[in-house]
């Protein structure tokens, strides 16, 4: 199955490989298990309930600290757990909002072809209108922001790390998404890079364009649109994230994931 740097090769579970090597589970997919397992136990419980001191949840999921901390991160994020100091503290399940609920309704979609492929196509629609918001409430800060993601991809290009450069491209579109004002809008978009990444494997050379040109290619197209974003050139934006996702739909006519 082909892969480009934003058509992921999906897989059912948080793995990566090399472009040569066997599977191999990675940092942050130690993280993601450890918070699906964590999750799981919360959904077994009543709002408010406690789960355990975080130790006890480490020692329940067998990963390090680091990754556990990780996890947590990506627990608190997702409003499944709130954390309480002190004597009798600890971890505790938490009450779920609507919005909460609805972006974990994304990320309990399970690794099958079509979910992952329905969650590209959904991401992709909601591109322009985060693009529309960017060219209205970009700060200097966030397009210095969206240029470190530039340049990071930049070196991914440099170094021919295809896997490096498809996660910086998705760091800068999540990126795009925060400088959104509407927290419905940005924390669905965010849901969904956030499945697509959880189930990706490697990234593979399409037939008809080596990879390293073609990243080179993605990358130089990224550039041209934070460049837009800055000069408030809307129609340039528009027409770069509309090239951006009728390119990928072209290639995936042929290699759908």
């Amino acid at each position: 199955m082909t892969a480009t740097p934003d058509r992921p090769t999906q897989a059912n579970g948080p793995s990566a490989v090399g472009l040569d090597g066997p599977p191999r589970q990675t940092p942050s997919g130690r993280a993601e298990g450890a918070a699906r397992r964590v999750a799981q136990l919360v959904e077994s419980l009543l709002p408010g309930s406690r789960l355990g001191t975080k130790e006890d949840l480490r020692t329940l999921c067998n990963v390090s600290v680091g990754t556990f901390n990780e996890a947590l991160r990506l627990l608190q994020a997702r409003g499944l757990v709130t954390v309480k100091p002190g004597p009798g503290g600890g971890l505790f399940s938490a009450e779920q909002s609507p919005m909460v609920r609805l972006g974990n309704s994304v990320l309990a979609l399970d690794a099958q072809a079509n979910d992952v492929a329905a969650a590209v196509r959904i991401r992709d629609a909601l591109d322009p209108l985060l693009i529309e918001d960017a060219l209205w409430h970009a700060s200097p800060a966030d397009i210095a922001g969206l240029r470190r993601h530039i340049t990071s991809m930049g070196y991914a290009v440099a170094s021919a790390d295809p896997v490096a450069f498809i996660h910086a491209n998705w760091r800068l579109h999540a990126a795009i998404a925060a400088i959104s004002p509407n927290v419905l809008l940005s924390s669905l978009y965010t849901h969904l890079l956030d499945l697509i990444e959880s189930h990706t494997l490697s990234v593979l050379p399409t037939a008809d364009q080596p990879l390293g040109e073609y990243i080179a290619h993605r990358h130089e197209l990224h550039r041209a649109l934070v460049d837009a974003l800055d000069r408030r050139d809307r129609d340039t934006a528009l027409r770069l994230i509309h090239e951006h996702n009728t390119t990928l739909r072209s290639e995936d006519s042929a290699t759908a994931p």
